[in-house]
């Protein structure tokens, strides 16, 4: 190839080279932007969604959403279930203790009471609010 010809389309070749360079960094970063608004979007549809599932849940506060025995009534000695559902909360308690119990949006553990007993849920959030509910399960002979 001749030296002079080389001489002559060095420049546009470099623009050429130039032009190139600047249309793929134009594609990369369109992409990335792209990318980007999709996963902004995408994280502010979860979270809409979520606050959505925490409303119909009850709110974020401290909350017992249930608290009850089935069956209502039960011979002396015969199993019942007793089942919560509490929101918001750190620590629990049945009195009188029945097992070990844990916060939960839904829970049940079995009992065998001897005589009508008064169940008494207590939850509490880590600011220190408590909030109480309470049944009593009869026992017919």
């Amino acid at each position: 190839m001749n030296i002079a010809l080389l001489k002559r389309i060095a420049p546009w070749l470099g623009l050429l080279l130039a032009a190139a360079l600047l249309y793929d960094g134009y594609i990369f970063y369109s992409r990335w932007s792209e990318k980007r608004d999709v996963e902004r979007q995408r994280a502010e549809h979860e979270s809409a969604m979520a606050k959505k599932t925490l409303s119909m849940l009850g709110g974020g506060g401290l909350k017992i959403n249930s608290f009850y025995a089935t069956p209502g009534a039960v011979r002396k000695g015969s199993p019942a279930n007793i089942c919560y559902g509490v929101m918001g909360a750190k620590t629990l308690r049945i009195d009188p203790p029945v097992e070990q119990v844990w916060p939960a949006l839904n829970h049940c553990l079995q009992v065998r009471p001897e005589k009508n007993t008064e169940y008494k849920l207590i939850a509490e959030d880590s600011a220190g609010h408590s909030v109480t509910e309470s049944f009593v399960l009869q026992v017919v002979q």
